[in-house]
């Protein structure tokens, strides 16, 4: 047991879109990550994703709307509902998530985005 420095641990990698691991709690995983520009539509129809923005400000994509969370904030995105993270002009935002260990990155969805392997930092 020993404390996590967020700020630290993001320091350690540069490239976006590209998930990190830095704990686990249970069978649930936190994962730090950079991200810049448009993801990929996708869902994940057995798991729930939480999103807390520590640098910057994430639009949310949704099929209705799109949800702004600002620095300090989360959103939850509930399982089965598409969503599209994306940053706009060119703002490189930092994320923490919190998901199951099993949560594919893209859902169902295969891209060239896709990642298929969190390192541990």
């Amino acid at each position: 047991m020993k404390t996590i420095n967020l700020k630290e641990k993001h320091s350690l990698f540069s490239k976006q879109w590209h998930p990190h691991q830095i704990a686990t709690v249970d069978d649930m995983q936190v994962i730090l990550a950079k991200i810049k520009g448009e993801f990929v539509w996708h869902a994940h129809e057995n798991e729930d994703e939480l999103f807390q923005v520590l640098k910057g400000t994430l639009y949310m994509k949704f099929r209705d709307r799109t949800e702004i969370v600002n620095e300090g904030e989360i959103i939850v995105v509930p399982k089965g509902v598409e969503h599209c993270p994306s940053t706009k002009n060119e703002e490189e935002v930092h994320l923490l998530l919190f998901e199951k260990q099993n949560t594919a990155h893209t859902g169902d969805v295969k891209h060239e985005m896709t990642q298929n392997h969190y390192p541990k930092i």
